[in-house]
């Protein structure tokens, strides 16, 4: 693809977490863009006939991009329809370190939500710009997931992301995004969002960094938000089961005019795979 892999954006191949002069550097904006891209591709393998396809390999050099940075889930070596027979563990563990659901290790039983795993490692590439695994003499360094989720629990995800970035995110955008990156890290599959909860999160995170904010002249615009969230908690996004025209939160768009939820919404189709 024109512009290589989504990883070849992030940080250096090297294997460290160092910066290349040569990268490119994707705004907020455009990160979420790819990982919405991804997304509903892999909604797109999962709801499949024949019981949909696993992809096994999610990864960030598997999201590749094309010269419009649109993003296009690739690598299916590992792939298989439906779920996976325990038989097929005697040929050894299959899939890339740091990337690995834990619970495949304990149930020997690989799944779609195995895939929901990966995938928030590659959110939390995207956010902190550095690899899945490294090489730290500080052990809770070592593994991204596990980093991230010590973070995520302290509450200050905001001291590990990308510093290019960190003037660029609405405070609300980025607690959106910790949100789905916790969902997608719980230990067991079952707690796990599916792949379309995913998508809709993900829009509703993008809308949140675009929503217009009027500030007064001494606001500081690196901090501020684009709506009090303090007074006005996160509305549980709809589902499957919750009709989306039931959902009508007010908002602001970048022209002064007022949309809803359900508009932000209704603009969300999963209808191609990537």
């Amino acid at each position: 693809m024109e512009r290589g892999t989504l990883r070849d954006h992030l940080y250096k191949l090297g294997g460290n977490s160092e910066r290349s002069s040569s990268l490119s550097l994707l705004t907020w904006r455009q990160r979420l863009e790819i990982c919405i891209g991804a997304a509903k591709g892999l909604h797109y393998l999962h709801t499949g006939s024949d019981g949909g396809i696993i992809h096994r390999d999610v990864k960030s050099t598997n999201i590749l991009l094309d010269e419009q940075y649109v993003a296009k889930v690739a690598d299916f070596g590992l792939s298989k329809s439906g779920l996976l027979n325990p038989d097929e563990f005697s040929t050894g563990i299959k899939g890339s370190f740091g990337y690995l659901d834990p619970e495949y290790f304990r149930c020997l039983q690989f799944t779609e939500k195995s895939d929901v795993y990966s995938f928030g490692v590659v959110l939390l590439e995207v956010l902190c710009a550095r690899p899945a695994i490294i090489n730290s003499h500080r052990k809770e360094e070592i593994n991204l997931a596990e980093w991230g989720l010590i973070w995520l629990n302290k509450g200050e995800l905001e001291k590990i992301i990308d510093p290019s970035m960190a003037s660029q995110i609405n405070p609300n955008s980025l607690r959106k995004f910790s949100e789905i990156v916790e969902k997608c890290l719980k230990p067991t599959g079952a707690s796990r969002p599916t792949m379309l909860d995913i998508c809709w999160d993900l829009e509703y995170t993008l809308q949140l960094q675009q929503t217009a904010v009027r500030r007064e002249p001494h606001e500081d615009s690196a901090i501020d938000a684009s709506f009090n969230m303090s007074s006005r908690p996160f509305q549980r996004l709809p589902s499957n089961n919750c009709p989306i025209e039931k959902v009508d939160v007010p908002m602001e768009n970048d022209d002064g005019s007022d949309t809803t939820e359900s508009g932000v919404f209704s603009q969300l189709r999963i209808d191609g795979g990537r």
